[in-house]
């Protein structure tokens, strides 16, 4: 359906063209309307409204009366059906005599009335919003997970239990196991508190929805240490970012055996080369190049100073080769999981 002023556009349109030497089927054509449908539009000298709109149809036959209608809604939510699909509910009525309409015409009136879903005690789904914390300072947010260490046989597996600093990035804790157990958790928490430090301190542990992880004596452990614990939203990895990233970097390092190790002794010793590299060597990307252990432990801010000193000398024995200032080695000052948008706030 082409709206008036579509139609007046069209038809300046094509008359300019026919002014200007065109043939006026090549002019309708431009427009993919038929030579017809412009004659139509201009036969009284003026260009015609759509009355298609404005027609009288007759009443569809088979459409449902305003008594059908209101008898459905009254069908539906009665205590009976209230809980129960058309695709039930007409059957039902039918073992009973009764007859009202079929299942499509009950769906179409449900739709109409929004009633389709969320009657009775079901209710609406409301979205979940990630858990968010902000860090600024080591020892204020951990993340921690469970990733699985390929064995050298099919079917065996070592687990991996891994505590990530939100703030540092580094990985404060982890030890290997053969099995997912709440007390092999219960275990590592508390050597990563009293490593740290910090019993009786303020800390927030995230994490996923794994049965260690939820389990009710972890849970009293968590509240004797004064832990708040925190939890993604179900099904949802990307609400644990920090720790997921972690296992990708460890899983696609060069050295990695993709073979499988041969013992748990095997998995530890790798394993521990690998979290002193990450936490003492690595240079992480998202703390501004330093290394975990060092933005960690505060020795982060005298390197950032220093990198910047160099950038400014630099820029100063040749100032034609910056178009613009030094690059900024200004340290973070926080670190946000699952930061809220401004549409959740």
């Amino acid at each position: 359906m082409i709206s008036s002023s579509d139609r007046k556009q069209a038809v300046e349109l094509i008359q300019e063209a026919n002014r200007n030497g065109a043939r006026l089927t090549y002019a309708c054509n431009e427009l993919n309307i038929s030579v017809r449908t412009y004659e139509r539009w201009t036969r009284e000298g003026t260009i015609a409204h759509d009355q298609r709109p404005l027609a009288k149809r007759p009443v569809p036959k088979n459409k449902l009366t305003d008594q059908e209608r209101e008898k459905i809604i009254e069908t539906v939510s009665k205590k009976e059906f209230m809980n129960l699909p058309p695709s039930q509910i007409v059957p039902k009525l039918a073992d009973c005599s009764i007859y009202i309409a079929s299942e499509s015409s009950f769906y179409r009136v449900l739709r109409e009335k929004n009633m389709q879903h969320h009657r009775g005690r079901s209710q609406v789904s409301q979205k979940r919003i990630p858990p968010s914390h902000l860090a600024t300072k080591p020892n204020e947010v951990w993340t921690w997970d469970i990733t699985w260490l390929k064995g050298s046989i099919k079917g065996l597996f070592y687990r991996l239990y891994l505590i990530i600093d939100l703030f540092s990035r580094k990985m404060v804790g982890w030890e290997i196991w053969e099995s997912e157990e709440a007390r092999h958790a219960e275990k590592l928490i508390k050597q990563t508190v009293l490593k740290e430090r910090i019993q009786g301190q303020p800390l927030v542990l995230h994490s996923d929805n794994g049965s260690p992880m939820k389990a009710a004596t972890f849970q009293v452990l968590l509240e004797k240490l004064g832990i708040q614990s925190s939890y993604s939203r179900p099904r949802v990895s990307n609400d644990n970012p920090y720790s997921e990233a972690a296992f990708r970097t460890l899983k696609y390092r060069p050295e990695y055996p993709n073979n499988g190790f041969k013992t748990i002794d095997d998995a530890r010793k790798w394993t521990k080369e690998f979290v002193d590299w990450y936490n003492d060597s690595h240079l992480h990307s998202g703390i501004q190049f330093v290394s975990p252990a060092a933005c960690h432990e505060g020795r982060h801010l005298a390197i950032l100073e220093k990198r910047k000193q160099v950038y400014e000398d630099a820029k100063k024995r040749h100032p034609e080769r910056w178009s613009k200032g030094v690059r900024n080695w200004t340290p973070h000052q926080s670190v946000a999981l699952n930061p809220l948008k401004e549409t959740e706030s």
